[in-house]
């Protein structure tokens, strides 16, 4: 039997915001290369909830591979981002497929909704993530799976050496913890999972590898971008962990760094799929 729903609120700060480079990095992932723990788990004809589902290019991807005879309802914190998913689903041609906007803490749908509940980047920017498993799990039916995956901040590394990115990578870290997140929460999943009263929990790891020059072009411009640019900068400043200077600085090094002909970045990502 599952809990009673929940009325809890979300607490944290979404650290990244929505501006353009933020947005320009969640585009480029698909199920493939963001999901791909889960898709041997999806069949024609389940229910999918996409929690966080952002501009909607991995929920797109999903509508397709439980087609036909599938459904997925996609969902995020911010209305402006559910209108690009759902745009992007339109623009696709992909069916099937609803949206709204949901606070995971406290999702408003029945128990027992879904074959499959699955967050991409989200439990490492909420309040609570137990509790946002334990709502992920109320709403999934009973033998369903629970599926998540999140970076892992500190676990991150690259090539050449860089003070700079040393600096992103410290201060990244203290402004996500100030907002109420915990930005190496890919480490922390299966643990969340167990605490959120899951028994059944197949832990995973992956990553994403920035390595051509175009790639690596690619990602350090994004991340200087948003260093200067951002929510995170906004709130780098507000919170008094950095000054505008320092900001330059680093969007200065990134840009090096990624200018440099043997750079190498590697994102690791925790990943769980648990039985309901």
């Amino acid at each position: 039997m599952n809990a009673a729903r929940n009325t809890a609120q979300e607490t944290a700060v979404y650290t990244h915001g929505h501006h353009e480079s933020v947005l320009r990095s969640h585009r480029w992932r698909t199920a493939a290369n963001s999901a791909a723990y889960l898709i041997g788990e999806l069949r024609p004809g389940m229910s999918v909830l996409d929690v966080g589902c952002g501009p909607g290019t991995i929920t797109a991807d999903l509508a397709e591979l439980v087609a036909p005879g599938g459904r997925v309802t996609a969902v995020d914190a911010s209305a402006d981002v559910v209108a690009q998913a759902r745009a992007h689903a339109a623009e696709r041609g992909v069916a099937g497929v609803e949206f709204g906007t949901a606070d995971v803490h406290a999702l408003d749908f029945p128990d027992d909704s879904f074959d499959v509940v699955h967050a991409h980047q989200v439990l490492q920017h909420v309040g609570d993530p137990v509790q946002a498993l334990r709502e992920m799990r109320r709403v999934c039916r009973p033998g369903g799976i629970v599926a998540a995956r999140d970076a892992d901040y500190a676990a991150m590394t690259w090539y050449p050496a860089a003070p700079g990115l040393d600096a992103w990578q410290s201060l990244y870290r203290r402004v996500a913890r100030a907002n109420g997140g915990e930005p190496d929460a890919g480490r922390r999943l299966s643990a969340w999972a167990r605490a959120a009263g899951f028994t059944e929990v197949a832990s995973s790891a992956t990553a994403w590898c920035y390595a051509t020059p175009e790639e690596t072009a690619w990602w350090s411009a994004l991340w200087a971008d948003r260093t200067t640019a951002s929510a995170y900068a906004d709130l780098a400043t507000a919170g008094g962990h950095a000054t505008p200077a320092d900001l330059a600085d680093i969007a200065t090094a990134w840009h090096a760094w990624g200018q440099a002909p043997d750079a190498w970045f590697s994102v690791l990502h925790g990943e769980i799929l648990c039985r309901a």
